[in-house]
């Protein structure tokens, strides 16, 4: 690849990183706090409901409850 390539494929990629952010109004590092934020509260939410699978008795509403709120983010955000 020739260096005006690389330079123009790194551009190009720069510019895909801050589309979608911007898109959605936030900052490449705003998006990318909420994301891993949102990605915790959905490992959480899995960890709930695989100890619910093996025992009933526990978490029984937690699943469920975290991804009602994680939607309730996600539709009120902007």
């Amino acid at each position: 690849m020739s260096g005006s390539t690389q330079a123009q494929s790194k551009q190009t990629f720069i510019e895909a990183m801050r589309s979608h952010p911007a898109s959605v109004g936030e900052t490449y590092f705003g998006h990318m706090r909420f994301a891993l934020r949102f990605s915790g509260l959905l490992f959480a939410a899995g960890g709930a409901a695989l100890v619910h699978a093996v025992l009933p008795a526990m978490f029984e509403t937690t699943a469920g409850n975290m991804i009602r709120r994680m939607y309730t983010m996600i539709e009120t955000r902007h």
